[in-house]
């Protein structure tokens, strides 16, 4: 058979289309079984929620339906104590979400759900594991936890990308950026912009020694800079640093450019290592007006431009906000807790290592 297919293009093209098939059809089967699975944790979380049976059969009422599960079904898994208590918890935990989304003073503009059908359909769309990390993280807050649902299934989050969203406090600090959007920009437009910002925005994956300097802060990002546009947010596509923009007689140059797909605009990034100042605005306002002129095609929205910086008056920055008639955000960053300056000195250097080996 293998000549046949070197032999024969037509039938090689054939084959490469049935494996390609054949695993589309295992992917579609695993998700398939996936929602089933979620299905029933949430019937049985349901039945036991209601029926009340933890109250009436006492303490090890959960060790007591595991055991009798898996007698009768002893090829299934995930019958586990823990997993039939998590089964509650999950039902309980969403059973809240449905019952506010139907309470009219409550409209939920935060998840933009307004059919329960719509709530079963990404619920059920991640993996279980997945679940039990957002169970325990957001510790009874339906909203946060449906959160990180949607944006679980949105951007294909594997659990340790999960983890480290939860961790780095993503709910907290998505959309929180001051802004003047919602002035400068038309709706829906301006509400859509203000959900790509964070504050702060969270850099501790990079490793910077004490009284680093801007231009090491920004190499940094770029070097990250994987794990700079999963900070950032779905949709962003790096298009460079330090780009030149020749205003009149005048070059300058932006510190990052980025490009968000979602808004189908330009984002001029502004990194300052010092706390905000006015003047930075004015600075990252004629930046985003070059854009607009100079970069933009036919479909591009006007650019947009973020300041992020290590520390800032918000007083002060609404306020030089409100003097652009550029949309701008302003943001902090965090980072994790820098390395001693003089780390190297306790460090061994590539000399030593190689005279310690040369030695031996």
């Amino acid at each position: 058979m293998s000549d046949l297919i070197h032999i024969d293009k037509e039938y090689k093209t054939w084959i490469e289309n049935l494996v390609l098939l054949y695993r589309q059809q295992q992917v579609k089967a695993a998700v398939k079984v996936n929602e089933e699975v979620i299905r029933f944790y949430w019937t049985l979380g349901k039945d036991i929620s209601e029926r009340a049976y933890d109250n009436k059969y006492g303490s090890h009422f959960y060790e007591i339906v595991s055991l009798d599960l898996r007698s009768e079904m002893s090829n299934a898994k995930g019958l586990s104590e823990s997993n039939i208590r998590y089964a509650k918890r999950f039902y309980s935990l969403y059973i809240n979400l449905l019952k506010n989304l139907q309470q009219p003073a409550e409209k939920s503009a935060l998840m933009n759900f307004q059919q329960s059908a719509e709530i079963f359909d990404v619920l059920f769309s991640i993996p279980w594991t997945h679940h039990l990390y957002i169970i325990d993280k957001t510790k009874g807050d339906f909203a946060k936890a449906f959160f990180y649902v949607r944006k679980t299934l949105e951007n294909n989050w594997s659990r340790n990308v999960l983890l480290n969203m939860l961790s780095s406090n993503l709910y907290e600090r998505e959309g929180s950026a001051i802004s003047n959007f919602s002035k400068v920009l038309p709706e829906p437009e301006s509400c859509l912009a203000q959900q790509i910002t964070k504050d702060p925005y969270n850099f501790s994956f990079l490793t910077l020694t004490e009284n680093y300097k801007e231009s090491e802060l920004k190499d940094a990002l770029i070097s990250n800079i994987a794990k700079t546009l999963m900070e950032l947010g779905r949709g962003f596509a790096y298009m460079g640093k330090e780009i030149r923009i020749k205003i009149g007689e005048t070059e300058k140059f932006l510190d990052m450019l980025f490009y968000c797909v979602p808004l189908h605009r330009y984002v001029v990034v502004e990194v300052k290592t010092g706390k905000f100042d006015s003047g930075n605005v004015g600075q990252l306002g004629t930046y985003v007006v070059a854009v607009n002129h100079q970069l933009n095609t036919e479909g591009d929205n006007p650019a947009i431009g973020l300041l992020i910086c290590q520390e800032k008056d918000n007083v002060l920055a609404q306020y030089a906000l409100e003097s652009s008639n550029q949309p701008l955000g302003i943001s902090e960053y965090e980072l994790a807790q820098a390395l001693p300056k003089d780390i190297k000195s306790s460090l061994p250097s590539i000399e030593d290592i190689e005279n310690e080996l040369n030695n031996n």
